[in-house]
């Protein structure tokens, strides 16, 4: 039987593990997103498929995780398959969209395709916002809308496909602990 520190530690090795992958999960997926040519005429709409990695690590490790995740899949998908620019876009939105995640399973009052629609949505307001700034004019405002509309139906796709993994990969990690 382990000791109360071996228990610890094989909890700590499990949590970075935990993490590694769920860092890999999201770079792959945000490498994927490159390469699938789905261009819909309307510029910052994105498939999202990253944040399935991010929702995963709220469900399975908690909010510190989270920013972490999503702060390091921020910059380094940035520096792997864009640029500083879209670093800066990326950042913004992902942690609003983070955020805005966190606090809503915070409050226990809304399940996790609920969330992730959330969570896409104020992404691309976050993004938004950063471009009024970047081009220094409210006329991007007039996309909204669509940017609404599209980071629900991605949020509810990426919410429902979680909700469907989620069970396995919380049952692996936790004969992990």
């Amino acid at each position: 039987m382990p000791s109360p520190t071996e228990k610890q530690h094989t909890t700590g090795s499990a949590r970075v593990t935990c993490m590694g992958l769920l860092l890999a999960l999201a770079l792959i997926l945000s490498y994927i997103e490159v390469l699938i040519p789905f261009q819909p005429g309307i510029p910052g709409i994105k498939l999202g498929l990253a944040n399935l990695a991010v929702v995963l690590c709220l469900f399975l490790l908690g909010w510190r995780e989270v920013l972490l995740l999503t702060v390091t899949r921020a910059v380094l998908s940035g520096f792997l398959f864009g640029s500083l620019f879209m670093i800066l876009y990326s950042l913004t939105g992902a942690l609003v969209s983070a955020l805005v995640m966190i606090f809503l399973k915070r409050t226990q009052a809304f399940h996790l395709p609920v969330i992730s629609a959330a969570g896409g949505v104020s992404h691309n307001l976050g993004q938004l916002l950063v471009a009024v700034f970047a081009v220094d004019t409210y006329g991007v405002l007039y996309y909204a809308p669509v940017l609404i509309a599209a980071g629900l139906a991605t949020g509810i796709l990426i919410g429902v496909i979680s909700s469907l993994v989620l069970p396995y990969i919380r049952n692996i990690y936790e004969k992990a602990l």
